[in-house]
């Protein structure tokens, strides 16, 4: 059997709001889960909202454990545009706690978010790299937001990758 695993998304002011098995990942000029990026489009010189995305799992299914968190984007986001994340391989800082998602730079959110599969596990569990999800649980807070340069076009779309090791 095979355990149950979903992306969940949590926006919103103060506690915020859990999405669970969101459908995309879209980023953009409001806060919002399943975002359509048409019609709120990032402004040249912008940063979006930050993301606050965890690997949620729902069921062992009789497995006895999840780990070797990895995440990643394919496709290019055109112009001068970067993705940062927390997500890393080393030093890593973890993001255990919720925060309301802001357009702004965050502490510890500056890294380039990968282009292909990492080689390590670059999202933790439990505020380590090396953790482990052994009952129904969830990583840690994958955080990431597009920032953008003043003569940078909308329109560009990239995938978001996620992978993890299930042990029998």
């Amino acid at each position: 059997m095979a355990a149950t695993v979903e992306i969940d998304e949590q926006n919103g002011a103060g506690a915020g709001t859990t999405t669970h098995n969101i459908t995309n990942t879209n980023m953009g000029n409001v806060e919002s889960v399943n975002l359509d990026p048409v019609a709120y489009p990032v402004t040249p010189g912008d940063r979006t909202y930050a993301k606050y995305q965890k690997i949620d799992v729902t069921a062992m299914g009789g497995s006895s454990a999840i780990n070797n968190l990895k995440v990643w984007r394919t496709g290019a986001l055109g112009g001068a545009a970067t993705h940062v994340t927390n997500a890393r391989t080393a030093a890593y800082g973890g993001a255990e706690t919720y925060a309301e998602p802001v357009k702004t730079a965050i502490s510890g959110v500056d890294q380039t978010m990968p282009t292909s599969v990492p080689g390590t596990a670059n999202l933790g569990i439990g505020g380590s790299l090396s953790g482990s999800i052994t009952v129904a649980g969830a990583s840690d807070y994958l955080v990431h937001q597009i920032v953008t340069n003043v003569a940078d076009v909308a329109g560009s779309t990239s995938t978001m990758s996620y992978q993890y090791d299930e042990i029998a």
